[in-house]
This record gives structure tokens, sequence and C-alpha cells, in this order.
């Protein structure tokens, strides 16, 4: 039960972690499934995936197809709009971190 309810919680955290990403470059799944993994997040490709197409779907990020080694590579950005929602996100976070650090 605990970890059903830290999965959702840290489903809105994979999703500020994915803006700040794909700000910086453009990123594709299985190197975000890595970087997530760095951080503790451990997520499966069938959760992630289902999520980047989302943030898609929503205007947050943009997709560019790019053939690498023979197989079409999903890479995604960020939009304007993930670009106002990233900072947003980073200033409720900032107020959140300050608010419960102890």
């Amino acid at each position: 039960m605990e970890e059903k309810v830290l999965r959702k919680l840290f489903l809105g955290f994979i999703h500020i972690h994915i803006l700040h990403h794909a700000k910086e470059h453009p990123i594709f799944g299985l190197w975000m499934l890595e970087e997530l993994k760095e951080h503790g997040y451990n997520i499966s490709a069938g959760t992630l995936y289902p999520i980047l197409h989302n943030m898609e779907s929503d205007g947050l990020l943009q997709k560019d197809e790019k053939k690498v080694e023979g197989k079409i590579r999903k890479y995604y950005t960020t939009t304007q709009k993930g670009d106002i929602v990233l900072v947003e996100a980073r200033k409720k976070a900032y107020e959140l971190f300050k608010e419960i650090k102890e």
C-alpha cells in the first residue's frame, strides 16, 4: 500500500524531471529511463512511454523522429508551454522544499 501511494506522489516529480531534461537537450525513452533510475525512480518502459505520449498530447513536449542504427528513435524537447510549466513547477517545488526541509 505504501509503495502505491509513493508511486503516485513520485509521478509528479518524474514529470518535472522529464521537462527539465527535455529543456536542456532532446531526450529519448531509454536514456530517460536510465536517468530516472540514477535518481532512484525505478519505473518501466510501460510506465514512461505513456507519460511521454501524454505530455506530448498536453502540448508540453514535441517529438522529432530520427533514424538511429536502422531504427526510428523518438526524441522529445519541451515546447513553449512546457517551458512555462517547468518554470512554475520549479517555483512550487522550491517553496515546498523550503517548507518541509525540517
